[in-house]
């Protein structure tokens, strides 16, 4: 079945589907059943599954992730949701010495089949401890998936396609993304570790992770009034990571901007930029450009907040240094209108 839907419609019938085909599948964590059910997401769960499938924690995020684990290894599957990936952080030691290992040190016997869902991005200054990704710090420990959709589809698919992963998954989800609405095929499950060509072109390519994604199209809608054809490639899925469609479109087009929702020092970014640098040394007419966020704590108010992450003008800007372009006027683009949208955080 196919039907136009938000992002945040995506997930809960992601979750209901799941649901409803394994009784091992739970959902919970802190708000999970409130009257906001997690910027709507979880919508319907508690009243359709009842609340030992579908129920709130404490606000413990390192013991809640230690339940998570052992409901795993139990043989259930638990979708822990945290509202904020910051505070994740508090569960690192579940998550970095814990559950990224047990499968490794039992010899495959023991699963870990695991999702934690968390929300990333911005949004009417959020600030220094409500703003982070993570995705970088989560893939550098092996035997964890990290998982970041842009798309209404890939919301679903890939949500369905975590909970039904042996091994456990990361699953970051910007908040921005939750009103944008698009066509998903509900049959459709697509595995992970592939991304995807958002837009093709001849130009230059852009790697995008997450919103960045959003601000890359964007940025190659207003080129194209210039000619200049941009491929746009989303990462999707940042371990496992498959470099082939991004080789490809590099080896095309003979320019790249990598643009990560993290920031650019030690970050996926830098990990993106040299893998496409040691596989497309020849093709490369110019050395990666990389954008990510600013090298400090997010700012609280707007105007700098606006400043701190990246957008589409700087995607323009990159791109014309690139190409050796001159500067086009951008007085009469919008590149905030998002703001104008965004309804609160949760």
């Amino acid at each position: 079945m196919k039907s136009v839907i938000t992002y945040r419609e995506a997930i809960n019938r992601a979750l209901v589907r799941e649901m409803e085909e394994d009784p091992a599948v739970f959902v919970f964590g802190l708000d999970v059943p409130d009257h906001k059910r997690i910027y709507g997401s979880t919508k319907h769960l508690v009243e359709k599954f009842g609340p030992r499938r579908c129920f709130g924690t404490p606000l413990s995020e390192e013991a809640m992730t230690g339940v998570a684990l052992g409901a795993a290894i139990s043989g259930l599957r638990p979708v822990h949701v945290h509202i904020r990936a910051d505070f994740m952080l508090l569960g690192m030691n579940q998550i970095g010495n814990m559950i990224s290992n047990l499968r490794y040190m039992s010899g495959g016997r023991l699963k870990t089949a695991l999702v934690i869902r968390a929300m990333i991005g911005r949004g009417w200054g959020q600030s220094a401890q409500h703003s982070k990704s993570l995705h970088g710090i989560y893939a550098h420990f092996p035997g964890l998936k990290v998982v970041l959709p842009t798309t209404p589809q890939d919301a679903y698919s890939l949500l369905r396609s975590a909970i039904r992963d042996d091994n456990p998954v990361i699953f970051l989800e910007h908040r921005w993304l939750y009103d944008i609405a698009g066509e998903v095929d509900e049959e459709r499950v697509v595995p992970l570790g592939l991304p995807a060509v958002r837009q093709a072109g001849k130009d230059a390519t852009i790697v995008s992770t997450s919103w960045m994604t959003v601000e890359a199209l964007k940025a190659a809608e207003v080129l194209a009034k210039r000619g200049v054809e941009l491929e746009v490639v989303d990462v999707r899925t940042v371990a496992p990571f498959d470099p082939e469609a991004i080789v490809s479109s590099v080896a095309k087009t003979g320019h790249c901007v990598v643009v990560d929702h993290d920031w650019s020092f030690c970050g996926f970014g830098a990990e993106l930029a040299a893998t496409i640098s040691e596989r497309c040394f020849g093709a490369l007419r110019r050395p990666v450009k990389r954008l990510g966020l600013a090298h400090t704590a997010c700012p609280t108010t707007r105007p700098l907040e606006s400043l701190f992450y990246p957008t589409a003008a700087e995607i323009i800007r990159a791109v014309e240094e690139l190409l050796s372009l001159g500067e086009a006027d951008l007085s009469g683009e919008s590149f905030y209108s998002y703001e104008n949208k965004f309804k609160g955080p949760f």
